[in-house]
């Protein structure tokens, strides 16, 4: 990173666009701290967040809760000890030993397997899940921890268009519903003008675009990825309408498969 200031005044859903290296994993990771910054601050709620140590840093990592690529499930636990996963934090020692879990909580977690539509997978192993109903685990995980901000690193990037449009519903929804900030790193444009309050671009560490998705034109989109005038937005769509019936056809099969 370097010089990247980014001031957020209320929750709304962020992008972050960029090519492969320009910053946005390191970012969102810092903001998590789980990489560690070596100039600057970041605070939130008048907390300075670079200062927090062992307790407060865990807390704070239960307040902004990360969502992955690649889901980081456990492949053969059962979906919703999966989501269970998330109270860790606030769990003692020999109930994390045992896999205790209150009544209660197991309660929450299917509902909110339910509100993204998996809850009927509740006692499935993960790993026999397609790719979105995954990722979709991985989110009501991070629900369990009750966040007041998500961060999303590629939370579509390995997904068809079907399932990054009902993952990106399901974020979306999350913020208007509860009131919870998302910044999600993105590799598409119209994933980004069509899900985000605001976007920021970043190159080579740097923020060279913040901005309304309005404003993100495929001429400052050519500026934020260094491309020339052959720049296409197609290549990188992931607009449902894009794909054939016949394709469609086919994820629908393999999802209900699944």
């Amino acid at each position: 990173m370097d010089r990247a200031t980014i001031d957020v005044d209320r929750p709304m859903m962020i992008g972050i666009i960029g090519r492969s290296g320009a910053g946005k994993s390191t970012l969102l990771r810092m903001l998590n701290r789980l990489t560690d910054h070596s100039s600057g601050a970041i605070r939130f709620e008048g907390r300075e967040i670079t200062a927090l140590r062992g307790a407060e840093k865990r807390a704070w990592q239960a307040e902004c809760a990360m969502i992955f690529q690649q889901f980081n499930l456990v492949p053969r636990m059962d979906v919703v000890s999966n989501v269970l996963h998330g109270t860790l934090n606030r769990r003692s020692t020999f109930a994390t030993l045992f896999n205790l879990y209150p009544a209660q909580d197991i309660h929450r977690a299917i509902d909110i397997l339910d509100r993204l539509g998996i809850a009927e997978h509740a006692p499935k192993r993960a790993e026999a899940l397609s790719g979105g109903q995954q990722q979709r685990v991985a989110i009501a995980r991070a629900l369990m921890q009750d966040p007041k901000i998500i961060l999303a690193d590629e939370p579509i990037a390995s997904l068809d268009p079907m399932n990054a449009q009902v993952v990106m519903d399901a974020l979306r929804r999350i913020h208007e519903e509860d009131g919870r900030m998302v910044i999600a790193n993105l590799h598409t444009l119209d994933t980004a003008r069509r899900y985000c309050d605001r976007v920021i671009g970043m190159r080579d560490g740097r923020i060279v675009f913040d901005g309304t998705p309005r404003q993100l034109t495929t001429g400052a989109a050519r500026d934020i990825y260094g491309a020339d005038a052959g720049f296409s937005e197609a290549a990188t769509s992931t607009s449902i309408e894009s794909l054939s019936p016949v394709q469609i056809a086919e994820i629908r099969e393999a999802e209900a498969q699944a």
